[in-house]
């Protein structure tokens, strides 16, 4: 998966710079896709809700003005990270000051693996 991050990076561009880089990204999505190597992406709305806590507290956020907001994601169909890694190299939002985080999708939940294993562990401690 490509995580693209920060927001700001086109408020210096000029209404055509804008335009410009839109038909660079939708190019380059529609070639990822048409090679079967992009098979979702949207742009994320600038600012959300979060929850978070045992009281499920609902507060204001991601806040648009972060570096580390996500600002969209394409869901990938590749076999290694390397080849992930040549796709975000090749974004036209690098050259603004974008940042994408490229990140594996796991197989199974970490945490249904984990309980297994303690799972286990217990049954052979009790033999």
């Amino acid at each position: 998966m490509l995580l693209f991050r920060g927001n700001d990076w086109t408020k210096s561009l000029s209404p055509e710079e804008k335009q410009k880089v839109t038909d660079h990204w939708m190019a380059w999505f529609r070639r990822l896709t048409d090679q079967g190597k992009a098979i979702a992406g949207n742009p994320l709305e600038p600012e959300g809700k979060i929850v978070s806590g045992k009281n499920r507290v609902v507060s204001d956020g991601p806040f648009a003005e972060s570096k580390e907001a996500i600002g969209g994601y394409f869901l990938l169909d590749v076999e290694t990270i390397e080849e992930a890694i040549a796709i975000a190299q090749s974004s036209p939002g690098l050259a603004y000051g974008g940042s994408i985080e490229v990140r594996p999708m796991a197989g199974e939940c970490p945490l249904d693996v984990r309980a297994r294993q303690l799972a286990r562990e217990e049954q052979l401690a009790t033999v």
